[in-house]
């Protein structure tokens, strides 16, 4: 008798449907289950395959479950809900440790639940079954590995209603939405097909690995090789380097030197007072293009291998010390500019006390390559994959809903992204054999530099196709974040606000239609004269009031775009540019990082960013 990974101790079940219970023995075994005082019996199939259905229950629990000689625990009835996506919906708890410490300390709810699922490809077949993974309760220590994004709605959720909450949660890093959906899905894009097809090959991948790492070693070997800083150990705490050159941190070593791929070391001397070997202490080094190895007085504290993670280093007792204490940053830049990323906290704390890093540091050059590291085919981002690994062995386990948070691998092809992530909503919902299965969406917060004037821009593009998601396949939600990002972190830790919203539009769509979950929808655009009238969907049109609305660019007849004025009256919106006689097109929020967008309604919600053409 083999049962699911999912079907264990502490696990959710959806309430109010149909449930299956399903798993493998031997041809014939007899398979009864024991549930709620009520028993069901079936007999495995002649391959061994046997499930038996359960009749809709209500929410509660704990209940313990036999099934054979099998005793299942604490498993409670309530909402399921799976959360996919990438980086963004992956992100774990303690990544935004900084921004909210009391989270993760008063986290403890043994009614929110959550499955991580193990990050695996398979380009073969489909998996009926995963390679690991357990359900956890929600506790200080738990808490620190799930997701930041479903927790926050997973606690929004059980504030709301008090009904159990389980998470399954299936993201990877990186991943754009092809890896996420079959064979058959994709066969409109041979491209994807054939591409799918290729990494069927064992011999492929594990060639493609081994080459890839033997160069990427080599690139590194040689790299430690030319270093002088480490065969002479340039991190150790009485290094004389009164010949260093100085720089100001955050910035580039790139915009001082030429450009190069290589390594370069910081140092910056602080003096502590009396006591200071006493305290643990945190050390806050914002982010780093790209990898980094610290020092405090000689010890190394902490190492990032890639550009991405926030540099936080727990600093022990016993490591500071009375007067003068030397930090030393050991960066390897593989390729690109690198940098310490500026608008980034660089701080060391001591208890209630913090020392400001900025400003400057000595710096010298360990080595210049003559060519940039390898680069790295990520097998595990094809199509797909994912699909077959992660998303096929839930497809048997109901569900409330989806929630989905992914879309910034699919920038440099945005045009196709309505399409492919309609279909992937149509085929997810035939596969739980849920029609109207909700669906989610997140989407893309503001990232990178503003621009002065309107521009074209992948990622705009890529919003406004999760947009039209939202507006044409029923059952779907957008939850908008234009305005929670970052410009210098694709990775922005505003977690709770995405958490939230992502809940109203599951609390409207599934418990109260009278919620106000949308900022101002746009609908339709009238020209009268040189002026553009906008109309919003009813009952997202109640908008809050500002001084000077921005964010608005509008377009002659010449095809170009330039900033307009705009205004509300009553339930529209008035755009306008004097410069323009003749209008032809709106856009709102059309950018990269359009950060001063600020059409909202009264609730705050932001309008999402739009495009009348």
């Amino acid at each position: 008798m083999k049962l699911p990974r999912l079907v264990s101790d502490g696990m959710v079940l959806q309430r109010d449907q149909p449930l299956k219970i399903w798993g493998w023995a031997d041809s014939g075994e007899k398979v009864e289950i024991l549930f709620q005082n009520k028993k069901y019996n079936t007999v495995a199939d002649k391959s061994g395959n046997w499930k038996v259905d359960l009749p809709k229950m209500k929410s509660g629990g704990p209940f313990t479950m036999t099934i054979n000689e099998i005793t299942l625990k604490n498993i409670l009835i309530g909402d399921v809900y799976v959360c996919s996506g990438q980086s963004n919906m992956e992100l774990p708890m303690r990544r935004v440790k900084t921004l909210y410490p009391q989270e993760l300390v008063n986290a403890n709810n043994t009614h929110i639940r959550f499955f991580t699922v193990p990050q695996k490809y398979n380009f073969k077949e489909a998996q009926n079954d995963l390679d690991g993974g357990i359900w956890e309760e929600t506790n200080p220590q738990t808490v620190h590995n799930f997701s930041a994004v479903a927790y926050f709605f997973a606690k929004e959720m059980y504030q709301y209603n008090k009904i159990p909450v389980g998470i399954l949660h299936s993201s990877l890093g990186g991943s754009p939405v092809q890896a996420w959906m079959d064979v058959n899905t994709l066969k409109k894009y041979p491209e994807y097909i054939s591409e799918a097809e290729k990494w069927k090959s064992d011999d492929l991948i594990s060639q493609t690995e081994s080459s890839e790492k033997t160069l990427s070693n080599n690139w590194y070997a040689e790299l430690e090789k030319l270093d002088p800083g480490i065969e002479n150990h340039w991190e150790k705490f009485d290094l004389n380097d009164a010949g260093w050159k100085k720089m100001n941190v955050p910035g580039s070593w790139e915009d001082l030197e030429k450009p190069f791929d290589g390594s370069v070391w910081f140092t910056k001397e602080i003096n502590l007072p009396k006591g200071a070997d006493e305290n643990a202490a945190f050390l806050n080094l914002g982010r780093i293009k790209d990898a980094d190895v610290t020092y405090i007085n000689g010890q190394k504290v902490g190492n990032v291998t890639y550009e991405y993670p926030p540099r936080w280093y727990d600093i022990p007792s016993g490591i500071l010390k009375e007067g003068k204490n030397i930090i030393t940053v050991r960066i390897t830049n593989g390729s690109g500019k690198g940098e310490f990323i500026k608008d980034k906290d660089y701080f060391l704390q001591i208890g209630s006390e913090k020392i400001d890093l900025k400003g400057e540091w000595k710096y010298k050059v360990g080595a210049m390559m003559d060519r940039p590291a390898p680069g790295q085919t990520f097998i595990r981002w094809k199509p797909t994959g994912l699909y077959n690994a992660m998303l096929n062995p839930l497809i048997q386990y109901p569900i409330k809903a989806v929630l989905w948070y992914q879309g910034e691998s699919n920038t440099a092809k945005p045009q196709e992204y309505q399409d492919l992530l309609s279909t992937m909503i149509l085929d997810w919902r035939t596969k739980w054999n849920q029609k109207d299965l909700p669906f989610f969406i997140v989407q893309l917060a503001n990232f990178m530099q503003t621009k002065s004037e309107p521009v074209e821009s992948n990622w705009a593009e890529l919003r406004e196709q999760q947009r039209k998601v939202s507006q044409t396949i029923p059952n779907t939600g957008l939850a908008v974040t234009i305005d929670v990002g970052e410009w210098n972190d694709i990775h922005p830790l505003n977690k709770k606000e995405v958490g939230k919203r992502l809940a109203l539009q599951a609390e409207k769509a599934l418990f109260d239609k009278n919620i106000i979950a949308d900022g101002p929808v746009y609908e339709s655009m009238k020209i009268e004269g040189n002026k553009i009238i906008l109309t919003f969907k009813k009952g997202t049109d109640d908008f809050a009031q500002a001084s000077q609305l921005k964010g608005f660019a509008i377009k002659g007849n010449n095809g170009i775009y330039k900033w307009a004025n705009a205004k509300t009256e009553g339930n529209k919106v008035i755009v306008w540019n004097d410069e323009i006689k003749n209008p032809v097109a709106v856009r709102y929020a059309w950018a990269d990082n359009p950060q001063d967008a600020n059409l909202k309604n009264k609730k705050g919600i932001p309008a999402s960013p739009f495009a009348t053409d």
